[in-house]
Formats: structure tokens, sequence, C-alpha cells
């Protein structure tokens, strides 16, 4: 995280033109004895009493509390009651739709209408644009090739001695694990476990599959319940541990996620003709394998982890209108395009994510516009999260179409003046 020289300097210089150095250091001072704004109440309890207890806070909140408590949101609040804490209202963003898109998969079959949450504009007529694309080539073939949700414990003993008496133990646990994950849900399954010894540090990375939930309280939970049968019950009592020990790539890009899985691995391909690439992208297969070859060393120069253009803005747009838990757009936009030119001089395109971290209960899946979106698509409840993953992967496709093509016919920035600018 090293600053060049001259950025420094000049950083630095223009701060003292604005105040000295000794007004720098008063702004930078810790301030304990400025009193501080009244603390927020205790009650996390969604009702009349601690909402109107919650907007007193707010000196100025005339139009403020009219625009983040309507009347709607004031009809439902009670649905947010595990959803959020200190709640004060919602905030609106505006939903738009992409499609149809034609999904051949192992799970979901048929033409989906995508709903994206977004304030980008441009951002859904580009996804539509692609849509448009796989539908008239007959729909993209979807794969979903395994899931799992890690979470990773982390123990801390005097000596490796100590570690390796403790990992002797831990391999020969895994089944009475399983049974103490199984106490805590009906839904999620321990399958695996991965050992991972640094110095008088273990890691163990529990792999859970979790039904047709996105599963990370699940999985937290599960974990708990199997710490908890670790220390009453192993011969190495460990110095401390924590529950969660920075391995399970949750809510970040990491190597371990790009090659193993995180949720859900799900690939998709669609091999587009020539003359519907000319149509409707206004380019050339070719020119399009130009772009993906030059991108993708592009990628390994600037140190990226996998190959891609654009998925966090599918994802990220995806998951909050569908009720998602939008950090996971983190873990889930790690992935690899490939385009290649066929025989025939057509275009072959393919997506492959390995972090797809989906599902159709749980979370915010209940919530009413996000169940609304979830059911446009049809796939709103239990027996759709594998399903829902397919469309997810198959609408990240459509995106890296519609933009490489963008790109390519020099229509990228001229789409964006057009629809965010007028």
């Amino acid at each position: 995280m090293a600053i060049p020289y001259l950025h420094a300097n000049s950083y630095l210089e223009k701060l003292l033109q604005e105040r000295d150095q000794e007004a720098l250091s008063e702004a930078l001072r810790s301030k304990p004895e400025q009193p501080a704004k009244p603390r927020l109440p205790r009650d996390h309890r969604i009702n009349s009493k601690m909402l109107a207890r919650r907007w007193e806070l707010f000196a100025d909140k005339n139009g403020i509390q009219e625009q983040l408590f309507d009347p709607a949101t004031e009809a439902t609040m009670d649905v947010y009651q595990h959803n959020i804490e200190n709640f004060i209202g919602t905030v609106k963003l505006p939903v738009g739709v992409a499609g149809p898109l034609r999904v051949n998969g192992l799970f979901a079959q048929g033409d989906y209408y995508i709903p994206l949450a977004t304030t980008e504009a441009a951002l859904v007529a580009s996804y539509n644009r692609g849509a448009q694309v796989i539908s008239r080539a007959g729909g993209c073939t979807t794969l979903l090739l395994q899931e799992a949700v890690m979470r990773a414990p982390g123990f801390a003993f005097e000596n490796l001695t100590q570690a390796g008496t403790f990992v002797a133990w831990a391999i020969t646990q895994i089944e009475q694990f399983k049974v103490e994950a199984a106490k805590t849900t009906r839904h999620g399954q321990l399958h695996d476990m991965q050992v991972t010894v640094e110095g008088n540090h273990v890691y163990l990375r529990f792999d859970f599959t979790t039904g047709d939930a996105s599963g990370q309280n699940m999985v937290t939970i599960a974990t708990q319940s199997i710490c908890d049968y670790i220390q009453s019950n192993s011969p190495v009592e460990p110095s401390y541990f924590f529950l969660e020990a920075n391995m399970s790539g949750d809510k970040k890009a990491s190597a371990q996620s790009f090659v193993s899985v995180r949720g859900k691995q799900v690939t998709a391909e669609v091999t587009v003709p020539s003359d519907l690439i000319h149509k409707l992208l206004h380019t050339s297969p070719e020119r399009m394998v130009d772009y993906w070859r030059m991108s993708a060393l592009g990628g390994v120069l600037s140190g990226t982890i996998g190959v891609q253009g654009h998925y966090a803005n599918g994802l990220a747009a995806l998951y909050i209108a569908c009720g998602q838990d939008a950090a996971c757009v983190a873990e889930s936009a790690v992935g690899v395009t490939r385009f290649e030119l066929t025989d025939q001089g057509d275009l072959y395109a393919a997506v492959t994510l390995p972090n797809l971290i989906v599902g159709t209960v749980g979370g915010g899946t209940g919530l009413p516009t996000q169940n609304a979106c979830l059911q446009l698509l049809g796939l709103a409840g239990a027996g759709h999260a594998r399903a829902f993953a397919e469309v997810t992967a198959a609408t990240v496709l459509a995106g890296e179409l519609s933009i490489i093509g963008a790109l390519c016919s020099g229509h990228f920035s001229h789409a964006h003046q057009s629809l965010a600018r007028g």
C-alpha cells in the first residue's frame, strides 16, 4: 500500500495550505471531553414505541422520516423483525427486468425474466441485450457442479506437539462432528472437513450443504455446536480458539474459493451464431475473441483473482432484488469468462462461478418485495435454490456478452451517455 513520493508530497502541501500543522493535529486528536449525541435505545424490537424513540434522536427529520418510514413500510414493519436492528424504515431502489433469458440447465429450465435492483443507468439495458442474444441462440446450458458453505474455526496451542495431538484426535471425530452439527439444523449437513496446521495453530474448515438457504447463519450455529463438543472432549485443551479464523472465504475474494467452492459452483455456456453477433451486438465473433484475449492478459497483469468483465454488476443487482446477502458479491464475483471462435466462425462463450452464495428460503428472501422478485422468477421458496444458482450464472453470462459486445462495437460510452445523461 505504498504511496508514491510525488503524490504524498503534493497531498501534504495541499493540506498545509488549508490548515496549519497545529490545526491538523487538533482535528485528529481524540476528544473524550466532548459530549456525545444520545445513544440509541438498547431495545431492538420493531414496534411503534421503539420507532418513535429512535426517530426522536434526529433533530431535522422533517421530510426524511416521511421518505424512510412511509405508510407502506409502517403497514409491513413486523416482517423485518428478524432482519434488522435499530429499524427506522426502508430504502427503495428502482427495479428493472431483463429477459426473457432462456436457460437449459440441470435444475433451471425455461425462459426467465430477471429482476435487477440498481441505480446504475444502462445496466438493465445491457443485461437485457445479453439475454436476447442468448435466447435467440436457443438458450445457454448451465450446470451446477458442487455445493459447500464453510466455517473455519482456529485453535491455538502451546506448541506444535499439542497441535499435532489435537489434529490426530480431530480427524477421528468427523462422524461425531456431523452429529453435533445435525442437532442445530434439519436442513444443513456437515459433509467434509479440511485441516490446516500453521505452527501451533490449527484451522478446521467445515464444509456444509445448506439445502435451499444460502446458509451462512446455519453453518455458524452448527460450527459453534461442534466447537462446544471440542472444548468438552479434546484430549488437548486449546489455549484459545475463534469460531471463524478468516479461512472460510466469507465475504472476500480469495484464491482458496477460486480453486474450490463456496456456496454453489456453476458453469454456463452458449454458442452464438455469427449472424446474431453482427445483428444484435454490431460486431464480430473474431473481434470479441480479440477483446477477451487482451482483457484476460490485462487481468493477469493487474493481479485479479479470476478473469471476467463485470460479474459484480449483475450479481449485486440480482442479489439486492431477490433478498440475498449483498456483501457476498465480494466472493461471488470471482470467476472466469472464456470466449473462443468455433470452426464454423461462431462465438463460444462460457462463464464459471465457484462462489454463488444464494438461497430461496431464509435471510431476506421472505421480505415482501424480495419475495415478489423471486416469485417473478418462479423460484420462491423451498426446492428452487439450485435452479436460482443456474439462472444467476446465466444472467452473468448475458452481462459478459453484452459488455464485451459494446466495447468491441464502440457503443460502450455512447450507451452510458444516452441512458445515464439523457
